[in-house]
C-alpha cells in the first residue's frame, strides 16, 4: 500500500462503494426476505455506495491523489494490484450518478410485486454489474482486471436476459456472450504482450513503455480489437443494438450510459503506458470514430423501435468520444499539449455527458413503453399531454444528446470541435488533414442527430396516437420521475457551469499523459465563461418565452375541432407523418450503407383488399458480413468436429497430448 491517510480516505471511499454495490442485492438470494423489501432494501444501498464513491472520486480528483494496494492471492497473473487515480475517479462519476438513478427507478419500473420470477435475479446482478465495473477501473494488474472485466460480462448477461423466456432476448444475450468472449480473448493476448514488454503482469506506469517498440503496434491493434468491441466501436457494434433494445429500460440505460465506457477506459489506460506515440495511431482512432458517429446515426434514423433507435445513438457517441480521443493522440505525437488537452478533455467530458443524457433517454423510453406497452414508435403519438414530466425530461435528454445549448452534450462536443480548428491551424501534414476531415463530420453528425431526434420527438409526443393504445395512459410514478429529474438536472448543470468540471478534467487529462499537457489550463483555451454566459441568457429567454407563451394561452378561447385534412372529409391519424415517412429521404440517401428493406403492396383491380406497406433498416453489418463469413468458416471447419464423439475418455486423451505438446515445446 501506498500513500498517506489523506490519499487513502477517498480510495477506501471508492473500495466500499464497489462492496456494498456487490453486496446489494445479495439479500433478495434469501428465500425468506419480502422481495418487495429486499428491493428496497438493494436501492438503498446502491444509493448509500453512490454516494460515498461520488465523495471518494471528487476527493481524488481535486487532490490529485494515486494510491495503489497489493494483495497476495494463489491465482495466475501475479498479486493482484488494486488502485485509485484520477483517470479511475473520473470514470467512477457516471458508473455511480447513473447506477443510482436506475436503481430507484427499477422499484416502479420493475416491481417486486409484478415481477416475483426475476426480480430477486435481476436485483442481484445489477449491483455485481456496478461492483465489477468499479473494480474494472481500480485493477492495476492483469489478473484483478480480467476477473473484474469478466464478473462485469456474465453480470450484464444475465441482467440482459432478464425476460428470459422470449426468444428473441436469448438470441440478444447469446450474441452480446459471443462477442463479449471475443473480446476477452483479445484481452488475454493483450496482457500476455504487455508481459512481454513490461517483464510484469502488473499495469507498467504512464509513459513508461516506448511506442517504436516492435510489440507496441500488436499491442494497439489488439486492445483497439477487445475493447473496441465493448465500446460498441463500429463495426464492432454487432450485440448492441439488440441487447440494449430487449433489455429492461433501466439496464439498457446503464449499459449503454456507463458498460459502453469501460471500453474506453480500457483503451485510455493501455495508451497511457507508451510515451513517443506515433501519429498514425491517432489517424486510425478518429477516422474509425467518423466511421461510427456518421454510420451509427444513419442507422438510427431508419429505426422504428424506440430502444434500438436510441442504442445507435451510443454508437454515434462512441464515435464522437473516440475522434476527440484521436485528437488527442495527434496532439500528443505532434508536441501539441493544447491539442491534447481539448481533445482529451472533450472526450473525457463526453463520456461523463453521454451517459447522464442517454440514461434519461432510455428512462424516458422505459416510461414510455410502461405506459403504452409498445416499443414501435408508429404506434405512439399524442403522449406529450398524458405524459408531461416524460416528455419533458426526454425532450430534455433529446437537446443534450444533439449537442445544443444550453445543456452538457453541447459543451463536450464544443471543446472537441476547439481541438479540431486548433489542429487544423497550428498543425502540419497528415494530422493537419485529419482534424480538418473531422470537423465537418462532426457536423454532419450533429446535424443527423437533430433530425432524428425532431423525428424521435414529434411522432411519440405530437399528433395523435397512431394505434390504439391502452387506456388511461398513465403518467409515471415518482421514484421513476425523480431520477430523470436527478440527470436531467445533470444535464443543465454541466451545460450552464462547464467552469465547475473543467478542474476535474484536467486533473484526469495531466493523469493521462502526464508530461503532454505541461501547464496549460483549459480555462486559457477554451471560454468556459462566455459558455455559461451565453447558456444562461439563453435559458432566461427560454423561460421568458414559456411565461409569455403562457399567458397568451389562459388569455385564448380555444374550440375544438378536427386537423384540416387538405379537403379531405374523413382525416384520420394515418394521415400524420410515421417515423418511416419522415426519415425516408435521408434512408434513401444512405441506401448504399443501410441496405433498406421494403415490402410493397400488390394493389389489383379498383376495388383492391386491405393491403399494408412496411419497410426496415436491417443490421447490415451482422446480416451482409458477418453471417455470411461464420457461415462459410463453419462449413470449411466441418470435418473438425468429427473429433467431437462424445465420449469423455476421448476428450481426457485430447487434454493429455496438449499437456504433453506444451511440456515438449516449454522444455529448453
Amino acid at each position: 500500500m501506498t500513500g498517506d491517510l489523506t490519499a487513502n480516505l477517498p480510495a477506501i471511499f471508492l473500495i466500499g462503494a464497489a462492496l456494498t454495490a456487490a453486496l446489494s442485492g445479495a439479500p433478495l438470494l434469501l428465500r425468506f426476505m419480502n422481495p418487495a423489501f429486499g428491493q428496497r432494501l438493494a436501492t438503498l444501498a446502491m444509493v448509500v455506495s453512490a454516494a460515498g464513491g461520488l465523495v471518494g472520486a471528487v476527493m481524488t480528483l481535486l487532490c490529485r491523489h494515486h494510491v495503489t494496494y497489493r494483495l497476495a492471492w494463489p491465482f495466475p497473473f501475479g498479486p493482484a494490484e488494486c488502485g485509485v487515480d484520477p483517470l479511475t475517479a473520473f470514470f467512477a462519476l457516471p458508473i455511480l450518478i447513473v447506477a443510482a438513478c436506475c436503481s430507484i427507478y427499477a422499484l416502479d419500473y420493475w416491481p417486486a410485486t409484478n415481477n416475483p420470477r426475476t426480480v430477486r435475479k435481476l436485483t442481484f446482478f445489477f449491483g455485481l454489474l456496478v461492483s465489477s465495473m468499479l473494480f474494472v477501473i481500480m485493477a492495476r494488474s492483469a489478473g484483478l482486471f480480467l476477473l473484474a472485466w469478466e464478473i462485469m460480462a456474465l453480470a450484464a448477461y444475465f441482467t440482459i436476459t432478464t425476460d428470459d423466456h422470449t426468444p428473441e432476448v436469448r438470441d440478444a444475450g447469446t450474441l452480446y456472450l459471443i462477442c463479449t468472449h471475443t473480446g476477452t480473448m483479445a484481452l488475454f493476448a493483450l496482457f500476455a504482450l504487455l508481459k512481454s514488454l513490461s517483464g510484469s503482469f502488473a499495469f507498467p506506469g504512464a509513459g513508461t513503455l516506448t511506442a517504436a517498440a516492435p510489440l507496441a503496434t500488436v499491442i494497439f491493434w489488439v486492445a483497439l480489437f477487445g475493447f473496441g468491441f465493448k465500446a460498441g466501436l463500429m463495426p464492432l457494434h454487432i450485440w448492441l443494438p439488440s441487447a440494449h433494445a430487449n433489455a429492461p429500460s433501466h439496464v439498457s440505460a446503464i449499459m449503454s450510459g456507463v458498460v459502453l465506457k469501460i471500453g474506453i477506459y480500457g483503451l485510455l489506460r493501455t495508451l497511457s503506458f507508451f510515451t513517443g506515440i506515433p501519429l498514425w495511431w491517432g489517424m486510425v482512432i478518429i477516422v474509425l470514430g467518423m466511421a461510427s458517429g456518421i454510420v451509427g446515426v444513419l442507422f438510427a434514423l431508419g429505426q422504428h423501435d424506440l430502444k434500438r433507435l436510441l442504442a445507435y445513438h451510443s454508437i454515434e457517441n462512441i464515435g464522437i468520444i473516440t475522434m476527440g480521443i484521436g485528437t488527442a493522440l495527434i496532439g500528443a505525437a505532434t508536441g501539441s499539449p493544447i491539442l491534447v488537452l481539448l481533445g482529451l478533455a472533450g472526450a473525457l467530458l463526453h463520456v461523463l455527458n453521454h451517459a447522464t443524457f442517454k440514461a434519461l433517454l432510455f428512462l424516458g423510453a422505459g416510461s414510455v413503453i410502461h405506459a403504452v406497452a409498445t416499443r414501435e414508435i408508429d404506434r405512439m403519438g399524442g403522449l406529450l399531454r398524458p405524459l408531461p414530466w416524460t416528455a419533458v425530461s426526454f425532450i430534455i435528454g433529446a437537446v443534450a444528446i444533439c449537442g445544443l445549448p444550453p445543456l452538457n452534450g453541447f459543451v463536450s462536443e464544443f471543446l472537441i470541435y476547439l481541438g479540431f480548428f486548433n489542429g487544423t491551424i497550428s498543425g502540419s501534414g497528415v494530422g493537419a488533414i485529419g482534424t480538418a476531415l473531422a470537423a465537418p463530420a462532426l457536423a454532419l453528425i450533429g446535424g443527423l442527430a437533430v433530425a432524428c431526434f425532431v423525428k424521435v420527438v414529434g411522432v411519440v409526443f405530437l399528433g395523435s396516437s397512431r394505434s390504439p393504445l391502452p387506456a388511461p395512459i398513465h403518467e409515471a410514478t415518482w421514484t421513476m420521475r425523480l431520477p430523470m429529474m436527478i440527470l436531467a438536472f445533470v444535464c443543465l448543470a454541466i451545460g450552464v457551469a462547464p467552469v465547475a468540471v473543467a478542474p476535474l478534467l484536467e486533473s484526469a487529462v495531466s493523469d493521462w499523459l502526464p508530461r503532454s499537457t505541461g501547464s496549460v489550463s483549459l480555462a486559457a483555451v477554451a471560454p468556459l465563461a462566455w459558455i455559461s454566459i451565453l447558456a444562461l441568457a439563453l435559458l432566461a429567454v427560454t423561460i421568458c418565452v414559456l411565461f409569455w407563451y403562457r399567458g397568451r394561452v389562459k388569455k385564448a378561447t380555444f374550440t375544438t375541432t378536427g386537423t384540416w385534412g387538405c379537403g379531405y372529409l374523413e382525416p384520420s391519424s394515418r394521415m400524420q407523418y410515421t417515423a418511416s415517412s419522415f426519415a425516408d429521404m435521408l434512408v434513401n440517401l444512405s441506401a448504399v450503407i443501410l441496405r433498406p428493406k421494403r415490402h410493397m403492396p400488390h394493389i389489383i383491380g379498383p376495388f383492391p383488399a386491405d393491403h399494408h406497406f412496411e419497410s426496415h433498416v436491417p443490421e447490415t453489418v451482422l446480416e451482409r458480413i458477418y453471417l455470411p463469413l461464420f457461415s462459410r468458416l463453419y462449413e470449411r471447419f466441418l470435418p473438425i468436429r468429427r473429433l467431437q464423439q462424445g465420449h469423455l475418455n476421448l476428450y481426457i486423451l485430447y487434454i493429455l497430448i496438449t499437456l504433453v505438446a506444451l511440456i515438449v515445446i516449454s522444455q529448453p
